[in-house]
């Protein structure tokens, strides 16, 4: 292995410069590439239209021009991201923890995320790369540098001018490195590292409040910790909470040691989220350290979210807080429907299993339809699946700026994928859903 050399940020790479959003004019009316989809008015929706998409809308839409996909003018992403630089831990964790910070080395020609001393959590290739599927699908790895990072990524500024040229008015932000710190073992480690993010992300935000909406990250290990750093991820003015999507086993989310986290939750109105890579596991293996097994887990990754979810509904979590908010991040749709009938089953047929018993009529799918929402990117066959599923519980996101992202294509790849359904359930499933989640004033975001 060549020496190791731990990475600073070249100053151009950090430097500032995106025009300001514009405030005034709707974001429909702001100037776009020309490849970008064409605005038109039509029954007083603002719509778009994408000339090189051939789709056929369903003929209960009215917002359609000469058969063309379009999808409603205000989109907002339930899920991008940010990319943080490479010393936020060094500079920002508590001093107690400054030797043991998460760091960026680079390592045979490649920047990989370091923990501790020499552990290894994972490159950054695959949380960094955003339009490479479009372009170059073949150089997408999981490794990379830092200096190819979208400058959106951990510039505010440039991160709303990505915005602008993918047409998307507001986003709700998640980690990049942060998703893997999740694995630390070492607990007030790890309730360190979240508050140093937590931190650098509510500065982030403030650069336009309005359109960037943070998510703060809670080590749920030690719940009156938890709650602490909850209270004061509201106070810094971050939107939401995620939490670990699968706790150690003997930890999961139906026991009573949670009770008053979720208390403080609803209380505080502030949504908690269960994001796609944070599983509480034990061992780290390290980055590159593969098995057979990766494969089965990638193709299975919503069991664990629907575990939780299922632990939370069957333990009456929610009839207990029934202003409790759970978003299902970066999961996709199609396997809610199934989960649903099988909750109900479960519940009606079951009663030796089913042991807590509701006090009323509700049934496990009432919950979900009333506490939970699913966040997506492209999940075509979930979007026809949207009667089973609700659509008052479908969230868009980007995934901006990972090497999934929609970004710069998303309002084209909407139009493909929402070809046919109906306008006033586009309208919920690209923003008015988030904009409900999160409190995002669509009136603002829209010029009005």
């Amino acid at each position: 292995m060549s020496p190791k050399t731990t990475f600073a940020p070249s100053r151009a790479n950090v430097s500032a410069s995106a025009a300001p959003w514009p405030r005034a004019p709707p974001l429909i009316n702001a100037t776009f590439p020309s490849s970008f989809p064409m605005s038109i008015s039509l029954f007083g929706l603002r719509c778009v239209t994408h000339p090189a998409s051939g789709h056929r809308r369903d003929s209960r839409t009215s917002c359609r021009r000469g058969g063309r996909p379009m999808v409603p003018a205000l989109i907002l992403s339930s899920d991008s991201h940010v990319f943080e630089p490479p010393d936020l831990w060094t500079t920002r964790i508590d001093a107690a923890f400054r030797d043991r910070a998460p760091r960026m080395e680079r390592i045979d020609g490649a920047d990989e995320i370091v923990i501790e001393k020499d552990q290894i959590l994972s490159g950054i290739g695959l949380i960094s790369n955003a339009g490479a599927r479009f372009e170059m699908p073949e150089t997408i790895s999981g490794h990379g540098r830092f200096e190819d990072v979208p400058k959106g990524g951990y510039d505010p500024e440039q991160h709303l001018a990505d915005m602008r040229l993918d047409g998307v008015a507001g986003e709700v932000l998640y980690p990049s490195q942060g998703l893997f710190y999740f694995r630390v073992a070492d607990s007030a480690l790890q309730a360190a590292i979240f508050r140093a993010y937590n931190d650098w992300l509510a500065e982030f935000c403030r650069t336009d409040p309005a359109r960037l909406k943070g998510i703060a990250m809670i080590s749920m290990d030690d719940v009156p910790s938890a709650i602490r750093e909850l209270e004061r991820a509201a106070r810094l003015g971050l939107a939401g909470a995620m939490i670990t999507e699968y706790p150690l086993e003997d930890r999961r989310y139906d026991q009573p040691e949670y009770e008053p986290f979720w208390a403080a939750t609803q209380a505080l109105d502030m949504p908690l989220s269960l994001h796609t890579a944070t599983r509480r596991q034990g061992k780290i293996r390290g980055a590159g350290a593969k098995t057979l097994r990766d494969a089965s887990s990638r193709a299975t990754k919503a069991f664990y979210p629907a575990l939780s979810m299922c632990d939370m509904i069957f333990s009456g979590v929610f009839e207990r807080y029934p202003r409790l908010t759970l978003a299902i991040v970066e999961f996709e749709l199609s396997w809610a429907p199934h989960l649903l009938g099988t909750m109900d089953y479960t519940y009606r047929e079951r009663h030796e299993e089913a042991i807590y018993r509701f006090k009323g009529d509700m049934r496990p799918s009432d919950f979900f339809r009333r506490n939970v929402v699913l966040s997506f990117q492209e999940d075509a066959i979930g979007i026809r699946l949207r009667d089973a599923i609700g659509v008052d519980n479908m969230m868009w996101g980007s995934d901006y700026p990972h090497s999934e992202s929609t970004f710069p294509r998303s309002r084209k790849i909407l139009a493909e994928i929402l070809a046919g359904v109906p306008d006033d359930e586009q309208v919920k499933i690209v923003g008015a859903n988030t904009a409900r989640v999160y409190r995002f004033d669509v009136a603002r975001l829209s010029g009005g």
